[in-house]
């Protein structure tokens, strides 16, 4: 039992701590669902410099990656006429380098200057105007549009110059530059969406993402199937159309170019699909590790929202939910402050009516000996800090011992034992909490005494009062008689007066603590009750 209150405070600890915070974050683990996004508290600064970073050599790479593909298209897959030996020397050596290196070095450097200059809100930490929040959404698209654009002015020039030495390059090069450059452009936009995640998780802070810039899991996956796969198999079609149409393919030839481009459909369309894979993975990894952590108790978690598909909505209820579970913990963390956790758990597991059941209960009733020359002779905020002291004292033992302090009335608390948690001997629980209380209140608040009775017996436990409210109390002549008891122990050296009949209840270790004194009719009652003392 003592462990499960420790977890449980342990638990309610952390929840305080989580209530204390401005906002929570997941505090293990990739916020943005990758390490090199770095942190949402990183400066803007560094943000700035990183997404500008990621997203050159992202671009660089994909465009290397094409510019390698369609040499391979080039020279290998169609090897007649030669691109090299059956063209001037300047077309291949000057005018193709030359367009190559001009729009990897100034077209990527203005695609990224571009992107990144039109999201200088975020950088600036001031809120998006509508202009603003549209161009964190169109940037990957934008990104796509342009790379496609500079892959498309190549296609245009070399098919051109090309197919006025010989228009049997003209197809050719149409399929061999177009095919990567479309690879390339839904890459870059697969990778731009990801660079920016830290700029789109500030813009889903302020407003859902525009639907029509979002095609949503469907659409990104048949989109990236359509243009990873589906272009692919066109060329293959194309390829065997003009080999049979202009005849300049023998038959090896032909097979090694439908190898060579279904080798790179598959190249191609396994690593769209497992980037595609991953962009949607991460998001459902970050979800389930919040939901580990929730799991375990923590509610402090709090997702930062990147996505702006279903599962950005995924990350969004979550936090509602979070939310959610922590102003319910608040309020039973309240509740049971006010009713004791005990009738706060009772409550939750049964349905709350009014009424009540016979219930073998022990009662305590402490009472502070002089509280009205306390509250004369000292401050009122002294008299508080003493009061404090007192009640902490009596809650700490009434909870050790498996009780509830059933309610504070002024300078006195009254404890339950064995209601609503049914205990195997309530009276010996409340005759050692009774002990406990007293030893301690001398030991930790010399300032003043109380007297502590305890009574045991048949009671009424239950909700009394009205529908709209009401309150877990106990009513009986055990809490009467506790009530007198301790009226009477403040007269007694040691302030501590327990009915015979409880110590006869109790466990023999329990009743060899307690001797038996007087028999005294106490007031308000008919029948003489037989005193008992704590030795």
């Amino acid at each position: 039992m003592n462990a499960k209150k420790s977890s449980f405070a342990r638990r309610l600890g952390r929840i305080a701590e989580t209530l204390t915070r401005q906002s929570g974050r997941l505090p293990e683990g990739p916020e943005y669902g990758s390490w090199l996004l770095g942190k949402a508290s990183e400066s803007q600064a560094r943000r700035r410099v990183r997404i500008q970073i990621i997203l050159t050599v992202l671009v660089v790479a994909w465009n290397l990656l094409g510019i390698a593909v369609s040499l391979l298209l080039v020279i290998v897959a169609f090897p007649v006429p030669s691109a090299i030996h059956d063209a001037p020397a300047w077309l291949p050596f000057a005018v193709v380098p030359t367009y190559i290196g001009a729009a990897l070095v100034v077209g990527v450097f203005c695609i990224t200057k571009r992107t990144v200059n039109a999201l200088r809100w975020a950088i600036e930490l001031r809120r998006p105007t509508a202009e603003d929040h549209r161009n964190t959404f169109v940037a990957p698209w934008r990104v796509a549009l342009a790379l496609l654009a500079l892959w498309g002015v190549g296609t245009a020039l070399f098919t051109t110059l090309y197919g006025m030495i010989d228009t049997i390059f003209i197809p050719r090069f149409l399929f061999s530059l177009a095919f990567p450059g479309v690879i390339v452009a839904t890459a870059g936009y697969l990778t731009t969406e990801f660079a920016l995640r830290p700029v789109a998780a500030q813009a889903l802070e302020y407003a859902p993402p525009p639907r029509r810039l979002t095609g949503g899991i469907m659409g990104r996956t048949m989109t990236v199937w359509l243009l990873s796969s589906g272009v692919p198999m066109i060329g293959i079609a194309i390829t065997a159309l003009f080999s049979v149409w202009m005849r300049n393919l023998s038959h090896t030839q032909f097979a090694i170019a439908v190898m060579i481009i279904a080798l790179l459909a598959l190249s191609f369309g396994f690593l769209l699909m497992w980037l595609l894979s991953w962009l949607f993975a991460t998001p459902l990894r970050v979800v389930r590790t919040a939901l580990r952590r929730v799991e375990e108790g923590d509610l402090s978690c709090e997702l930062v929202v990147f996505d702006g598909t279903e599962l950005g909505e995924l990350q969004r209820g979550f936090n509602r939910m979070v939310r959610g579970l922590r102003e319910r913990e608040r309020l039973r963390d309240l509740f049971g402050r006010h009713v004791g956790r005990d009738v706060a758990a009772a409550a939750e597991k049964q349905h709350t009516k009014l009424g009540g059941e016979e219930r073998h209960i022990a009662v305590i009733f402490v009472d502070i000996i002089g509280s009205t020359q306390l509250v004369t002779r000292l401050r009122a905020t002294e008299v508080v800090g003493l009061f404090n002291r007192f009640f902490a004292v009596v809650v700490e033992e009434v909870d050790r011992h498996q009780g509830f302090v059933n309610k504070f009335e002024g300078d006195g608390a009254l404890a339950v034992f064995g209601a609503p948690n049914r205990l195997p001997s309530p009276e010996d629980a409340a005759l050692a909490a009774g002990r406990a209380i007293a030893r301690r209140i001398r030991e930790e608040t010399p300032e003043f005494e109380a007297g502590v009775g305890i009574a045991s017996g048949m009671a009424v436990a239950g909700n009394v009062g009205a529908r709209e409210r009401f309150e877990y109390t106990v009513i009986g002549e055990p809490v009467n008689e506790a009530a007198r008891l301790c009226e009477l122990a403040k007269t007694q050296s040691c302030h501590v007066l327990a009915s015979s009949t409880t110590v006869s209840n109790a466990s023999e270790s329990e009743r060899a603590r307690w001797t038996i004194g007087d028999t005294v009719t106490l007031r308000g009652l008919d029948e003489p009750t037989r005193l008992a003392l704590p030795v």
